[in-house]
């Protein structure tokens, strides 16, 4: 495996899940332990490559889309604020989604909310354009030592960002709390711990070189 991920002193120090260094590039497809996870978790946890599905994927993980992408059966939008047509099919600000109400079957929005000012107001967007008995995957960078996110609207600049964050263009570093913001607007959210299915994710011998840390945040929209 080759490094992966930043590393400012304050990842090491509020022990950031997806954000410190590590090992994590795959030396053959160049995929990271973050695609690695979900797409496992998608194949065999959920049942999206087995039955039509329209799903939104924000701010797309270029190998984790070309995976998806071959199945055709899936009605598949990639969208971002970036809206290079090169790298998505349509520009999105989750902030303001123009989709009608419950919208989408499942939604994926990986280590994009700690870039967004309104988080908030991007849950109760993604919230709203699922549909009910829908799902979401909205990884972030998240402190295993913090309780509670911190954020300051005065930090601004990218060098003091990369000091209390950990990357220039983060705005904030959620802590242990952000289960709860995700509740607030509205999801159910299952913590799935990747390490009690050996036979789906490698095991003790962590086969596919996944973040033995990391948790899949998996938020439903109630019936």
């Amino acid at each position: 495996m080759h490094p992966l991920g930043e590393n400012f002193p304050v990842l090491v120090e509020k022990n950031v899940v997806g954000g410190r260094q590590r090992n994590a590039r795959c030396p053959c497809c160049k995929s990271s332990d973050r695609e690695r996870l979900i797409y496992r978790f998608l194949l065999y946890q959920t049942d999206l490559f087995s039955r039509p599905t329209k799903l939104l994927h924000v701010a797309p993980e270029k190998r984790l889309t070309k995976l998806i992408a071959k199945f055709s059966h899936l009605d598949y939008l990639t969208a971002d604020l970036d809206s290079s047509p090169s790298r998505v099919m349509e520009q999105m600000d989750i902030t303001d989604i123009h989709y009608p109400d419950a919208s989408f079957d499942a939604i994926l929005c990986n280590h994009v909310l700690e870039h967004v000012p309104e988080d908030r107001v991007a849950m109760s967007e993604l919230y709203r354009v699922l549909r009910p008995g829908g799902w979401a995957i909205l990884q972030v960078p998240i402190s295993l030592t913090l309780d509670t996110t911190f954020e300051d609207p005065s930090i601004s600049s990218p060098e003091e960002r990369e000091r209390a964050y950990g990357q220039h263009n983060h705005v904030r570093l959620y802590g242990r709390d952000y289960i709860q913001r995700l509740q607030s607007a509205g999801f159910i959210v299952n913590e799935f711990i990747w390490s009690k299915y050996p036979q789906y994710f490698g095991g003790s011998k962590n086969k596919y070189g996944l973040n033995p840390d990391e948790i899949i945040f998996f938020a439903v929209k109630q019936s």
